[in-house]
């Protein structure tokens, strides 16, 4: 069977992290991909190898959607400044596609070269972000996990409707990563 015109694999992608977005990853299920694209689950198998080659498709543009963003957000600012907006970034993607940020949580299988590129990616802008801040290589690493920590837990609560007290969120993830940021040398040693 040959593959149906203007069906490929970067069409199945788009279309799985939408509705990944709105029914979470648990709909995304080769027969509702199916259904949503206008063919039939075998037409699919022209493209993809079946479902857990597009969860780890739906991963590695997950991660590349959230390294522009982040990218995006940081661009031409520095210290402090550049670390908030990236955070910000970060946290606005996580609330626009949450089914696609779930993707990009899983840590990547060591045989899978594009998740291991692309979460290099992400690992090395945020070092970079973080650079003036002049931590040791292991420093560096703990700061990374630190921040993603903080940033990854503000986003869900904030998805599953955790912060209900009628106070600005935005005000409150900035002060939370100043709060970061200033005890940032704890990274030095």
């Amino acid at each position: 069977m040959s593959p149906r015109v203007g069906l490929d694999r970067d069409k199945i992608v788009i279309e799985a992290a939408q509705i990944a977005d709105e029914h979470g990853m648990e709909g995304v299920t080769l027969a509702a991909l199916a259904a949503k694209l206008g063919v039939r689950p075998p037409s699919l198998y022209n493209h993809i190898n079946g479902q857990a080659e597009l969860r780890s498709l739906l991963a590695g543009y997950g991660l590349k959607q959230l390294y522009e963003v982040m990218s995006s957000a940081s661009q031409g600012l520095s210290g402090s400044e550049a670390v908030l907006a990236m955070g910000k970034g970060y946290a606005e993607f996580a609330k626009r596609h949450p089914g696609l940020y779930e993707m990009t949580l899983e840590a990547p299988d060591a045989d899978n070269a594009e998740l291991n590129e692309e979460g290099g990616r992400a690992l090395k802008l945020i070092t970079g972000v973080l650079a003036p801040y002049k931590l040791s290589e292991e420093g560096e690493l703990h700061a990374v996990r630190g921040l993603r920590s903080i940033l990854h837990g503000f986003a869900s609560l904030e998805q599953k409707g955790g912060f209900g007290i009628p106070l600005d969120v935005s005000v409150s993830l900035s002060a939370t990563i100043h709060a970061f940021l200033a005890g940032i040398d704890r990274f030095r040693e």
